[in-house]
């Protein structure tokens, strides 16, 4: 598996997660991902900011990390956007990602 700088860079504050999100699946995971961004289906629809919020939830469960902790820092109303994780260690975020980014397809 290939460098994933363009998915998860660190900053001052955290970590930043580059996601391109797709709503109104029949249910929440992981599809595929490219150099640039995962694409994460989420079951909610993108209607009073449902689907932001369940990725949310769905990236607090991916990297084992309170809800508190995660943000949208770009991109609220977009499909790509960027998650801001705040007082994480980018070693450990890059170990859970690369251990599912494993058993899916790159797209």
């Amino acid at each position: 598996m290939e460098n994933i700088f363009n998915i998860l860079q660190s900053n001052s504050d955290g970590i930043v997660f580059s996601v391109k999100l797709v709503p109104n699946s029949s249910f929440s995971k992981i599809a595929d991902y490219t150099q640039d961004y995962v694409r994460i289906k989420i079951s909610s629809p993108p209607i009073e900011n449902r689907a932001n919020k369940e990725l949310i939830e769905f990236c607090s469960k991916l990297f084992d990390v309170n809800k508190s902790k995660i943000s949208i820092i770009s991109g609220e109303k977009s499909k790509i956007k960027k998650i801001l994780i705040k007082n994480v260690n980018i070693d450990d975020i890059t170990k859970k990602l690369m251990f599912v980014l494993n058993s899916v397809q790159k797209g």
